[in-house]
């Protein structure tokens, strides 16, 4: 298993032991109300964490950042612990409506130190969050992402979607409801997959 740094994941000391902390409360809660998968678990730094650190580094800085459907954390929590530094005037919030999960984000955004809302509802039924910037990892097909970006998302706000080695496929589904423009980035944990940066979003 390899092991991270600060020096290696380019973070400081303050934020690599927030995260650290983090990891510690996944592996804790994981066995109890399933986070992430039991196979990554051991990975938990290459397959959750790196990537999280990813869709932080591709944000635009914003005065509001929304993570739908943020189960373990990720991106949303990473990317509230790496604004806390990085990032101080922006805001965050995680969407979850698991009320096991939203206990878990809250107790993990306190132990941590860092200021992230939390709200159970679901994404659908929340009124609009006018966000600057919306993440959302392993939620849904781009399809349906794009119909929670058309809500929640404002008006030259970015979208920031990781999506696996089908991602292609996704584009073509979500083009014959939506146009958008965007930029597609290599992932770094993942050769066949990418992360979506995505604005403009409106109805064809």
């Amino acid at each position: 298993m390899t092991t991270h740094n600060a020096e290696s994941l380019n973070v400081s000391r303050e934020t690599f032991d927030r995260m650290s902390i983090f990891a510690e409360l996944v592996k804790k809660w994981n066995p109890r109300i399933n986070l992430v998968s039991k196979r990554s678990l051991d990975d938990l730094w290459t397959r959750h964490i790196i990537d999280s650190i990813q869709v932080f580094r591709n944000a635009p800085v914003g005065g509001l950042w929304v993570d739908l459907g943020s189960g373990g954390g990720f991106p949303g929590m990473i990317c509230a612990i790496l604004g806390a530094e990085e990032m101080p005037d922006t805001r965050f919030i995680c969407v979850e409506s698991d009320q096991r999960k939203s206990a878990f984000l809250r107790s993990a955004a306190r132990e941590c130190g860092v200021n992230c809302q939390v709200i159970s509802q679901r994404i659908e039924v929340l009124d609009p969050l006018n966000a600057d910037i919306l993440s959302a990892r392993a939620l849904t097909d781009l399809t349906g992402l794009l119909g929670f970006a058309e809500r929640h998302l404002k008006s030259g706000g970015t979208a920031l979607f990781p999506k696996g080695a089908n991602w292609k496929k996704e584009m073509q589904e979500a083009a014959k409801q939506w146009n958008f423009s965007y930029d597609a980035v290599t992932s770094l944990t993942e050769p066949q997959a990418v992360l979506l940066k995505i604005t403009g979003v409106t109805r064809v």
